[in-house]
């Protein structure tokens, strides 16, 4: 399968690329994907994605079908959940399966990507750029990056 959005890699090669970069970089984890790339990994089954913010965040500000949701961070003042880790391995289940980690602007999700692959996780990747986006200069989100700036599907309660 070849992705038609944002790049012409197979499916396979876009994880290949991510972990090259990831070692060029000096990460802990696997790598960084796209939000466009990750929709392709996990609307065909190739990798599953999980949400990391907190249920408020979901809940308000919307979140990606099917996705499942493990809190890095909870309440608000985003205390660390200690029992990230335990809850991702219960959802995911094979430590190494592809999982793509998804935050609101791609920091968060990367520290979960650190501790998932200090704990196991060989293929654990963070989704670039989060649901929301970076803030820009105007404190707003969504304008120039991020899941739902790129016309992904989401959805909100």
């Amino acid at each position: 399968m070849t992705l038609t959005t944002d790049t012409t890699e197979s499916l396979p090669d876009v994880l290949d690329s991510a972990r090259q970069a990831a070692v060029a970089a000096g990460l802990p984890y696997a790598g960084g994907v796209t939000p466009t790339q990750a929709w392709a990994l996990f609307s065909s089954g190739a990798a599953a994605l999980v949400d990391v913010r907190s249920a408020e965040e979901r809940k308000f500000v919307g979140h990606v079908p099917g996705s499942l949701h493990v809190a890095w961070a909870t309440g608000t003042s985003l205390t660390r959940n200690p029992r990230f880790v335990r809850e991702l391995e219960a959802k995911v289940g094979d430590k190494d399966a592809p999982v793509l980690l998804l935050c609101r602007s791609g920091k968060r999700s990367a520290q979960a990507a650190e501790a998932a692959a200090k704990a196991g996780f060989a293929n654990v990747f963070n989704v670039l750029e989060g649901f929301e986006g970076e803030i820009d200069g105007r404190q707003h989100r969504g304008g120039s990056d991020g899941w739902r700036f790129h016309g992904l599907p989401w959805v909100q309660d």
